[in-house]
């Protein structure tokens, strides 16, 4: 179960939350080659005092935080991290500099529900 948490200065409406995780989810199966059941997707709107990047110029950020499986190829990640922020860029106005993307690895082990946990990603 891959958790992607958004964190951004955006003041999102209900219908352009439930657009871009759509997005996010539709992308996340396409590019990392799985099922959208268990695609886990967060968007927490903070103020702009609660959020900084170095590099930051004017205008909002948005960073997305990718706990996901072990075992993707760099190259699906990189698809999925462009995607994702060409999207917020396109869709919301924040500017490249604005947007991060981090992925963390886990075990599929670690990654678990009431109703199952998570194997190993085999590329199949």
């Amino acid at each position: 179960m891959p958790l992607l948490q958004f964190a951004t200065t955006l003041s999102l409406s209900p219908a352009d939350r439930e657009a871009f995780v759509s997005f996010v989810t539709d992308r996340y199966t396409e590019e990392m080659e799985t099922s959208a059941g268990h695609v886990a997707v967060t968007i927490a709107e903070r103020e702009p005092s609660a959020m900084a990047i170095g590099r930051a110029v004017e205008g909002p950020l948005l960073f997305l935080d990718a706990e996901i499986r072990e075992g993707r190829p760099f190259e699906y990640k990189r698809a999925f991290a462009l995607a994702v922020m060409e999207r917020a860029v396109e869709a919301f106005d924040v500017p490249e500099p604005n947007c991060k993307v981090v992925f963390s690895e886990h075990a599929g082990e670690d990654m678990m529900g009431i109703d199952r946990v998570g194997g190993d990603w085999d590329g199949a």
